[in-house]
């Protein structure tokens, strides 16, 4: 007994010994462990089993690692291990060792182990038969020289076993694949005949049926279907299952025929699929049918016979994106722009419908989106201008495909241009503008999104943001009289030019896109009705002239745009927008636009005005602005006497102001000297505005008087002899 406990604890042993060396792969190891492991057997009868199992699991796997030699060994230990002992080792587990040492004889030399592989299987059968087993016998014989004598032998043999027809069938199918056509339908004829009492004789005839069809033996397959109809008219009907099959069947026929554009034979199948629906089997497939038929008849051109198929999809499918896709396609060769406009529309509204279904046509296509770029396509080859129009701006909307969404709003922009630079100043002009600004800054957001190499190319993407650009550039300045979509469309070219090379004449671009939407939003600054509206719009344009400003400073730096008018232009919107903003920084912006040279009398008029406006007042940068444009009047060869006198009228006037109490703003000598300045030029010329004359007359007057009342009769020693001597 206790040699016989140490005898079992060196069995277990030397199994542990050879699992361990299969895992390192050591097969000699493992091999010499477990034949000692058999030698043993006779004295451990109990230990069979185990041994058994364990070369089993060696077998299966060693075959997944593709060491079929290896493989081979395990299997065959295994099922010799197994018939030591058959009381505990069943028939089906040695059919099973069986059948997979055959299957890796074949995965291994199929030629060269052919015999080994049939041995064995033909073994497994003895053992155990089973469809398995008959089904791999089958399938090692075609991959012999098997005559086909030989094999009809062997399915004779199979029918002798009464198999279950789905068994027969599969078998049927094996010889088809092998391209043992004759024996297929041989015994494809046989198992019709065995079977042709049971519900599921139908079987057999769509595989006939199929099998024909992928040999091109269509006009047999077409007496195969019409005995399928006979039967089918008179009661035999086939199973919901089965017509499901034929239907799969018949389609895929017909697909192939429309591939090849040969569409009356794929009518021919779509109509033997159309006879086996009854009048309460009008289905989804049923409208899928008819739309399959409608594009058929459309690429034959019967145009009637495709509005009937369209018009019972429509009935029994209207929420499908194919059945508006046909209706549309239809009302375009009719040329019934509003139709095919609401089918467009619908057709949006389905896909955009988290609800819609039928999209495995969907799928196969690929986007939904695909739909509306080919019926923006339909519609311009037919001149349906306004319903293409529609496609491509749904296109753009919907498309998530870069390269699409842009292709699409550049096809648009080139259909609607042309017909907007004709339209007069309306509200439908000002309702295209507001579309296309729309579209195009879909363009510049699809732009904006990261691109990897399946996107576009950073050489692409430039040239897509130089065509927008120019595009949105036009655009501005076809909208001179509206500016806030111009502002808006200079803005966008402005953002589309950021895609491109920062070089002059792109930098050129950006600045005055920059400066005109300044102009505007400080025009929409001066005319807002509240003081929020005011700040918002001065605010933006000072933003604007800002960024504007970086731009004309490094343009400087090329040396040839020192005397840019921009930059004067630049310099009163930002001193207009800091005044009506009550910036702090104000006059420490001035401080640096006083020194600055090629200012002419005219700029510092503008900034004079723009102090005092409302609701700026900035009383001293006003003098300050007009002495500067006297003191550039002065220094003129030939003074115009006319800008001289509305100078120094505007000066004399903010020096000394009307109704004032007293004069702060200039010392009084200070405007005797203005006085005294405007006397010498009426002394020296003729062409003295008169009026000009009469004011200043009337001003001295009313200065001097004013001084009396104020009890400094020294003035009036000054005011009123000037006024005489005026």
């Amino acid at each position: 007994m206790e040699k016989i406990t140490v005898e079992r604890d060196h069995f277990r042993v030397l199994s542990y010994q050879a699992e361990s060396a299969v895992a390192q792969g050591d097969f000699q190891r493992a091999s010499m462990c477990v034949l000692q492991c058999k030698d043993m057997l006779m004295r451990l009868p109990q230990m069979t089993s185990s041994l058994h199992h364990l070369c089993y699991n060696f077998g299966v796997g060693t075959q997944k690692n593709n060491k079929y030699e290896e493989s081979s060994f395990w299997l065959s230990q295994s099922y010799d291990i197994g018939k030591m002992d058959k009381k505990s080792t069943r028939p089906e587990m040695l059919a099973k060792v069986l059948r997979l040492l055959a299957t890796n004889y074949l995965d291994w030399d199929n030629t060269k182990y052919y015999d080994k592989a049939l041995n064995a299987v033909n073994l497994a059968n003895k053992e155990h038969l089973n469809s398995t087993g008959l089904f791999l016998k089958m399938k090692i014989l075609l991959k012999g020289e098997t005559s086909n004598e030989e094999l009809l032998e062997a399915v004779m043999e199979i029918l002798h076993l009464d198999m279950p027809l789905d068994f027969c069938l599969n078998i049927a199918k094996l010889l088809m694949d092998h391209e043992r056509e004759s024996v297929g339908f041989h015994f494809l004829t046989i198992i019709h005949e065995r079977f042709k009492s049971s519900e599921n004789t139908g079987k057999v005839l769509l595989l006939y049926i199929d099998m024909l069809l992928q040999r091109k033996e269509e006009l047999l397959a077409k007496e195969k279907i019409e005995e399928i109809i006979l039967a089918h008219q008179t009661g035999r009907q086939l199973t919901a299952e089965l017509k499901n099959w034929l239907h799969n069947i018949l389609w895929r026929k017909a697909t192939s025929s429309f591939e090849v554009q040969n569409y009356a034979d794929a009518l021919q199948w779509y109509y033997y699929s159309l006879r086996f629906y009854s009048p309460d089997e009008m289905d989804l497939d049923f409208a899928k049918l008819q739309r399959n038929m409608a594009c058929c008849y459309l690429n034959l051109q019967q145009l009637d016979k495709a509005k009937e198929a369209v018009a019972e999809a429509e009935r029994h499918d209207p929420r499908n994106v194919f059945t508006q896709f046909y209706i549309f396609k239809i009302a375009v060769i009719e040329g019934n722009s509003e139709r095919a406009l609401q089918a467009i529309i619908t057709l949006e509204n389905v896909l955009t419908d988290e609800e819609s279904e039928d999209n495995d046509l969907v799928a196969e296509r690929g986007s939904p989106t695909m739909l509306l770029s080919l019926a923006a396509q339909f519609a311009l080859e037919n001149g349906q201008q306004i319903v293409a129009e529609k496609a491509l701006e749904y296109l753009a909307q919907h498309s998530e495909d870069q390269e699409q969404v842009l292709t699409a709003i550049k096809c648009l922009l080139r259909v609607v241009l042309p017909k907007i630079a004709e339209m007069p100043e309306s509200e439908d002009k000002k309702k295209e503008m507001d579309r296309l600004l729309t579209c195009l800054n879909r363009a510049f957001v699809k732009l904006s999104q990261p691109f990897g190499e399946e996107d576009l190319s950073l050489e692409s993407r430039v040239n897509e943001a130089q065509w927008f650009r120019k595009i949105a550039w036009n655009l501005a300045v076809q909208c001179d009289k509206d500016p806030v979509i111009m502002r808006e469309f200079f803005i966008l070219s402005y953002k589309m030019s950021q895609f491109c090379p920062s070089d002059q004449v792109i930098l050129i671009a950006r600045k005055t896109c920059l400066l005109m939407a300044a102009a505007v939003d400080l025009e929409q600054g001066r005319k807002a009705s509240t003081a929020f509206e005011q700040t918002m719009f001065l605010s933006r344009a000072l933003e604007e002239i800002q960024t504007c400003n970086d731009i004309q400073n490094f343009l400087k730096q090329t040396g040839t745009f020192s005397n840019d008018s921009c930059e004067k232009l630049l310099l009163l919107y930002e001193s207009e927008v800091r005044a009506k903003l009550n910036d702090p920084l104000l006059e420490s912006f001035l401080e640096s636009v006083w020194e600055l040279p090629h200012l002419e009398t005219k700029t510092f008029e503008t900034i004079a005005i723009i102090a005092m406006e409302k609701p700026a007042h900035y009383p001293f940068i006003a003098l300050k602005a007009l002495k500067k444009a006297l003191l550039l009047y002065k220094k003129e060869e030939s003074i115009d006497v006319s800008q001289y006198s509305k100078c120094m009228h505007n000066l004399i006037n903010l020096s000394v102001p009307d109704g004032a109490s007293n004069v702060e703003l200039c010392p009084l000598e200070e405007v005797w000297g203005y006085f005294e300045d405007a006397l010498s030029h009426i002394s020296h010329t003729k062409d003295y505005p008169e009026m000009e004359i009469l004011w200043l007359m009337v001003k001295s007057w009313n200065t001097g008087a004013s001084q009396i009342r104020q009890a400094h009769g020294h003035m009036k020693k000054i005011r009123c002899p000037e006024m005489l001597t005026v």
